[in-house]
Order: structure tokens, then sequence, then C-alpha cells
């Protein structure tokens, strides 16, 4: 069959939910400003050249086998891409990354598509639940959902669709996010028997 792809995108600033067209990405407003940091930028090769050689198996597909190597294939894309700007590198957060996959898990599990599960629950609830901040600390969250098939389930084939995606890439690029969670789970939500599903939660605490 053909390779499908789904993106859900949604970028929440105060009150205002942006769902850009097939798309669906998350922000929370952030409660403290956080602190600002600096990237030395010494490659002066291209970024697709940077990618190429620090970025091992961005085109690989999701199998039983491989999932640790395509998460820190799709962690490695996100930070080639934010060195590139000029932006601080993210770091691999247990707790982000365990609500991730479980997001990712009851997804494909329960059959939906969404940052709220069917039982009421936030990614903000999640991430919280996971013990990654408290409600009365200062922190700002996002989250990006994607679900692929073929080649469209690949670390270079999902991080391809986020940047084209405004609210996406709005996260991915968001200066002071310091952390990330990457989960994945085969099987996409409409058929557990292929391709993959992946949701990233970013972080940071002040």
């Amino acid at each position: 069959m053909p390779a499908a792809r789904h993106l859900i995108t949604a970028a929440l600033a105060a009150a205002m939910l942006v769902v850009p067209a097939a798309a669906h990405a998350k922000a929370t407003p952030k409660k403290h400003k956080g602190p600002t940091a600096t990237v030395a930028l010494g490659d002066k090769r291209p970024p697709r050249a940077r990618a190429a050689q620090e970025c091992a198996n961005a085109n690989l597909m999701p199998t039983a086998d491989n999932l640790d190597a395509v998460r820190a294939a799709v962690l490695c894309l996100h930070n080639q891409i934010r060195v590139s700007k000029g932006l601080p590198a993210l770091h691999d957060n247990a707790k982000l990354r365990k609500a991730a996959a479980g997001h990712s898990d009851d997804m494909v599990t329960e059959g939906y598509f969404d940052h709220t599960a069917p039982d009421g629950d936030t990614f903000v609830d999640r991430i919280l639940s996971a013990r990654y901040a408290k409600q009365t600390d200062g922190w700002s969250l996002g989250e990006n959902l994607a679900w692929g098939t073929g080649d469209l389930s690949t670390p270079a084939g999902v991080m391809n669709a986020w940047m084209n995606s405004a609210g996406h890439k709005a996260n991915i690029l968001k200066r002071n996010y310091r952390e990330i969670g990457i989960g994945i789970h085969l099987g996409v939500p409409s058929d557990a028997g292929v391709g993959a599903t992946f949701t990233a939660d970013f972080g940071v605490k002040s």
C-alpha cells in the first residue's frame, strides 16, 4: 500500500488553540521566562551536510528491533535544526519520554489521534503526572504528534512533515525549550499493524 501520513499539531498560547491544516501542535503558555543560552557554531558546513553526517539512521523505518535508534535519530534531527538556527540543543528527559511514550501507546491501542485522551487527560496532565514538574512550578510545555507509514514513518519523514507545518515548526524552534521526550509506538491509530505513531513532548522548568 502507498505510504500515508497524518499530523496533529496544536499550539496553545494563552487561551488560543492554533490548528493549522493537516496539523496539530501544542504548547502551553510559559509561566516564567526560561533561562537564555547561546550555542557556539564552529561547523561551517551547510545544515543538510551536518544532518547527513551527524544524524545516523535518519531514513530508518521503525521496527520492533530498532526503536531506540529511531528515537535517537529524531532527537538528533531536532538538534541539528535548532543548532543551525543558533538555538540551544534539546536534552533527552526520561520523564518527558515516559509521558510521550505512554501517549503514543495509548493512541494506537485505543484508536484515536489527539492531544487529549478519551478520558479527558490533556498533554499537560500527562506530563505533570509523569512528574516532570509540579503544577505550582514555573514551566512551559509543548507537544507534537504524527503518524506515518512507509517512508513517511522514518525520522527524516516525520521531521520533514513537522518542519513544513507552522505549529509543529514553532514548537521545534521555540528558543526557551531545553528538554524533550520522544515516544514511538509501532502501528497507527487506525491500524496497529502498519507504520508508527510519534509523540514529542517539549519542556523547560524555571
